[in-house]
């Protein structure tokens, strides 16, 4: 009976910790975005000849960051299917 609320409680553990990893991974994706975004549109606002460049840095960082995000979504996904 005590390791079957052994395993229950680590069951909980690995829920909490993969939920912690996709919001912090989203908290921290969002904000960078954010930052990204507004930097462009600072850059741009400066050099608005230079608009298809910046532009384009602007859809590889983005995606880049988004990755990441991808990635924490995944390995919680892990985390989630190995207590299965």
């Amino acid at each position: 009976m005590n390791s079957f609320l052994m395993a229950l409680e680590l069951n909980g553990i690995y829920a909490i910790s993969a939920a912690m990893a996709i919001g912090l991974a989203a908290v921290a994706g969002a904000i960078s975005m954010a930052i990204v975004i507004a930097r462009a549109l600072d850059a741009i606002a400066r050099q608005p000849e230079a608009d298809g460049k910046i532009k384009s840095g602007l859809i590889l960082g983005l995606v880049f960051i988004e990755t990441a995000i991808i990635f924490a979504l995944i390995i919680s996904i892990l985390i989630v299917i190995n207590v299965l």
